[in-house]
């Protein structure tokens, strides 16, 4: 046996790409210089007070440092379910159609588990979170990439992937609002993808971890809004950001009986639930009051603002995101052949402003990099004066990361 071989299920998954801009931002910050990061998508808002308080409360009680329940206590599974009456509409069953998930990205990396045989062929949007093609990959599936964003129609995408795929896909994922790209839908948009797949024979899982975050027109849909919809869907959401929770690490599974029931069968081998005073806290967040909520929609909404004019004023035209907590910004087209990694790269050389490049979220983002909104508005108006000069000296920055790469590309070669 080759003990040097790497292990198969890490042989499936590609070099992180966000590990090069972030290694390079720790040896800038190691140097003292100031990053202003838009990388990470890690809220920076404390968590609400009353939040907090509740789960000091609870963590007093000695009988509360015991194993959980991996499905989630029982009244944080009635809170999810008085969650969908209010917001959606929708009747959710506590005991049959939700689950409690260590966030809402361990929650679709366990399902992933659940249903997949090796061979078996996911569709997914690309570009898009990682988690949502990659759990799969970890648990030995193949993807199939739909393209989404301007100038692609989502159902003509899905069905040429459904023909002309072998084996017949197991399941779609969806993510809307989206990240990375904030794109937002309707419930038509929904009525579609349940019709057709549906007819298809393939489950959907949607993630609506930013239906909360949300800044022009109706509020985000639930595709469990869609009549029958739960025969083949389920949907998972999260505190993380709705709640700015995203350490406490607590999201839900919903809808499919058979799909919720699959998951919480792998998640009892799995883990014991989430410590049970952060899942009293959580009780305590959708059952309190909700102007917490509002606040951050607010916050992201002022830094969106700032953002898309102090850009706008450097040169840089960027599309105002109609949710989410990301700007979605196509690379200025002076730089836009470097590709989104060496554009990223440059940003954070020449202008101390770090983001995550578009490639990360699939080769149909590269021409993109993503802003996170995740510092304040001061630090925004200085991220765009930094900008400003770096673009206003572009010739020179160009002319030296072309010859830095040709450089790369002949030592390569040698």
């Amino acid at each position: 046996m080759d003990m040097e071989q790497e292990f198969y299920r890490i042989r499936r998954l590609p070099p992180y790409v966000f590990a090069e801009v972030n290694a390079m931002k720790a040896r800038a910050r190691a140097a003292g210089e100031d990053i202003i990061d838009f990388g990470m998508g890690n809220p920076d808002a404390p968590t609400p007070q009353h939040i907090v308080d509740k789960l000091v409360e609870t963590v007093q009680d000695p009988r509360t440092h015991r194993y959980s329940n991996s499905r989630g206590i029982p009244g944080l599974r009635r809170a999810i379910s008085g969650y969908y009456e209010r917001r959606f509409n929708v009747s959710i069953d506590p005991e049959t159609e939700t689950i409690v998930t260590l966030g809402s990205k361990e929650g679709l990396a366990n399902l992933a588990q659940a249903i997949t045989s090796p061979g078996d062929l996911m569709v997914c949007p690309n570009p898009s979170y990682p988690i949502h093609q990659f759990g799969f990959i970890i648990a030995g599936a193949a993807i199939r990439h739909i393209p989404v964003g301007k100038g692609y129609d989502f159902i003509e995408e899905l069905d040429r992937a459904v023909q002309h795929s072998v084996p017949k896909p197991t399941a779609l994922v969806l993510n809307f609002p989206s990240n990375p790209t904030a794109q937002v839908v309707d419930l038509d948009f929904y009525r579609q993808v349940v019709d057709y797949c549906r007819h298809a024979g393939v489950y959907v899982l949607s993630d609506i971890a930013y239906s909360e975050i949300y800044f022009d027109g109706d509020p985000p849909p639930s595709i469990l809004e869609v009549p029958g919809a739960k025969e083949i869907a389920v949907e998972f959401t999260s505190m993380s950001k709705t709640y700015s929770m995203p350490g406490w690490r607590i999201g839900f599974a919903s809808g499919n009986q058979r799909l919720v029931a699959a998951l919480a069968r792998v998640k009892s081998y799995l883990d014991y639930g989430a410590f049970t005073p952060i899942q009293v806290a959580a009780t305590a967040a959708l059952n309190g009051p909700q102007d917490c909520v509002e606040d951050n929609r607010q916050r992201y909404r002022e830094r969106r603002d700032v953002l898309v004019e102090a850009l706008k004023n450097a040169g840089w035209e960027i599309p105002a995101p109609p949710a989410t907590m990301f700007a979605w910004a196509p690379i200025p087209p002076a730089f836009a052949h470097l590709g989104s990694l060496e554009f990223s790269k440059l940003l954070l050389r020449e202008a101390n402003v770090a983001v995550a490049p578009g490639l990360g979220f699939g080769e149909y983002g590269n021409d993109h990099v993503r802003l996170a909104l995740v510092e304040n508005r001061h630090r925004i108006r200085q991220a765009a004066r930094n900008i400003k000069r770096f673009l206003n000296n572009y010739d020179r920055v160009l002319a030296e990361a072309e010859e830095d790469a040709a450089r790369k590309k002949r030592a390569a070669a040698s």
